[in-house]
């Protein structure tokens, strides 16, 4: 073979082994690399960056049927866990000892035939599987608070009914407002079990026009369940509010 043919043959072989090379530089290196780009927010959305594992989980169908809030107003995370904060968490740990505890307060203060009326409304094992998300739109809504705080307060209030509302934005939040009241109430709804939601909100008071943050505020927060308790009605359940009670109820029908 002549000499300027073997110098043509490994030229053409050194070509396809760079091409070959390329190829493998640009495979991912990691799952992360595979996973597709998540998608730009709505403008006017407040963001904040999620971690790429938070991302990726958010891709995932959920198995509850919820839609988890990727790349929303929470940090772009479905998870509420990674939300909520330490204290407030350990609280909705303890909400059966919130029913009982306020539950016997309300009776041994002469409320029982009031709570009694009730009926699943204050059943603590009411909620049904299935359906869990209120469909977005205009709600109305009422509360009731059970036992006092502070032992010294009333032990049973009940308002009458006011408008709540459930919004799912671009970005994948489900949100819930209490949109009417003295004591206002907005936030996001995050997966849990087959039996409920997680609700991390906080409260707007008085005549304030904008509703606070979770976290902005800390005797603002709340965190609580969300549960369907009927064939379309809903009930969030906040233990160890705050402010007044041991127990908030939260009722939502159409």
């Amino acid at each position: 073979m002549r000499r300027s043919s073997v110098l043509t043959a490994l030229a053409l072989a050194t070509a396809a082994a760079a091409g070959l090379a390329a190829c493998g530089d640009n495979r991912p290196n990691s799952p992360a690399e595979m996973s597709p780009a998540v998608s730009k927010p709505a403008p006017g959305v407040p963001q904040q960056v999620a971690p790429q594992a938070a991302s990726d989980a958010a891709a995932q169908p959920d198995p509850t049927g919820a839609t988890p809030p990727a790349a929303g107003e929470q940090g772009g995370t479905d998870q509420w866990r990674a939300v909520a904060k330490r204290d407030d968490a350990a609280s909705l740990g303890r909400l059966d000892d919130a029913w009982r505890m306020a539950r016997a307060e309300a009776d041994a203060k002469g409320f029982a035939a009031k709570v009694e009326k009730l009926g699943v409304l204050v059943d603590p094992n009411a909620a049904q599987a299935g359906r869990l998300q209120p469909p977005p739109g205009a709600y109305r809504c009422r509360t009731i608070k059970m036992g006092s705080r502070d032992g010294a307060g009333l032990a049973y209030v009940d308002y009458p009914w006011f408008a709540c509302s459930v919004e799912l934005t671009p970005g994948g939040d489900l949100i819930l407002s209490k949109a009417t009241g003295s004591q206002r109430t907005q936030g996001l709804l995050y997966p849990d079990t087959d039996r409920r939601l997680v609700y991390v909100g906080a409260q707007a008071w008085g005549d304030e026009a904008q509703y606070p943050r979770y976290g902005q505020t800390p005797e603002r927060d709340q965190l609580g369940v969300l549960e369907r308790i009927g064939q379309n009605r809903w009930r969030l359940t906040i233990p160890w509010p705050k402010q007044e009670a041991k127990l908030e109820l939260l009722e939502i029908v159409p």
